[in-house]
């Protein structure tokens, strides 16, 4: 017979436990209108993930082998690795 086993809890990182620990603890509340406020963010989010302008650059065919093996690691199309880090860089998140 097979023993049930608890689930693997994966480790949570340092912002992921603060945030935990502030919810535990009854800090969080509702926003008031959610439904509003749901809608509000997905408009907000189609927005931010549209992608309505392309362009054309040149890279170092070694700078590309590099994102390629990146992306690959992160499991992710190098086109949408490179989109990402220069998303953050325009937002100021880099």
């Amino acid at each position: 017979m097979k023993k049930n086993k608890k689930p693997r809890q994966s480790a949570l990182d340092r912002e992921e436990k603060e945030l935990l620990s502030s919810f535990e603890k009854g800090e969080w509340q509702t926003v008031k209108n959610v439904e509003k406020e749901k809608i509000r963010a997905r408009k907000i989010a189609a927005k931010t993930l549209r992608k309505d302008v392309r362009i054309n650059i040149r890279l170092s065919s070694t700078d590309i082998l590099n994102i390629k093996q990146i992306a690959a690691l992160e499991g992710l199309p190098y086109q949408t690795l490179i989109a990402s880090v220069l998303h953050k860089y325009a937002a100021g998140h880099l």
